[in-house]
């Protein structure tokens, strides 16, 4: 029971990231998501917000990791396309303001923050790691998959913020349009 809390709260944790930011994320607002107990905070999360908004960034990140392991290795252009119908949904929901719970907690910059980012750029990290390793089984060179991976998740978290601005998810599928060519036979 204790460990499904744990997970509700972190899950819960998730969602505000994306909905509020780092900054608008309260434990009020995760525990009504979590249908937890106030106490359950401390207990599970002794380091309190920072510790919690990391477990959320790090769960997540392995989610979407999973996810991106399911893309398939038929040839590059077809994992590029696969990526780009993955991250639709996510341009979608960020065109209705919704944000990116990883790069949430990049936006501060004090001292403070420093175990955030370093579960930031760790989740960026192996996202990047693993569409590398699908690029390279797709046929690519493991030098052009790994500069054509830092592409597609910078292509991902960029459109977020732009569709989140403009309230549009075309300056995804304008970003989807070019960046595709890039994974077109010479």
């Amino acid at each position: 029971m204790a460990k499904e809390t744990r997970s509700r709260m972190v899950d819960a944790a998730v969602e505000a990231l994306r909905q509020r930011g780092l900054q608008g994320m309260s434990f009020t607002d995760v525990l009504a998501r979590s249908g937890a107990a106030r106490g359950a905070i401390y207990h599970h999360f002794p380091g309190g917000k920072n510790q919690l908004a990391a477990e959320a960034v790090t769960q997540h990140g392995r989610e979407v990791r999973d996810r991106l392991a399911e893309l398939g290795t038929a040839d590059p252009k077809v994992v590029a396309a696969a990526f780009a119908e993955f991250a639709r949904p996510v341009a979608r929901a960020a065109a209705q303001g919704a944000g990116c719970a990883v790069a949430a907690v990049t936006v501060p910059a004090d001292e403070e923050s420093g175990e955030l980012r370093q579960a930031a750029a760790a989740t960026f990290a192996s996202w990047t790691e693993q569409l590398a390793r699908t690029l390279t089984e797709a046929g690519l060179a493991a030098a052009d998959a790994e500069e054509k991976a830092a592409l597609l998740v910078a292509l991902l978290e960029g459109a977020q913020v732009l569709c989140r601005a403009s309230g549009s998810t075309e300056p995804f599928e304008r970003a989807v349009r070019a960046t595709l060519t890039l994974f077109a036979d010479p």
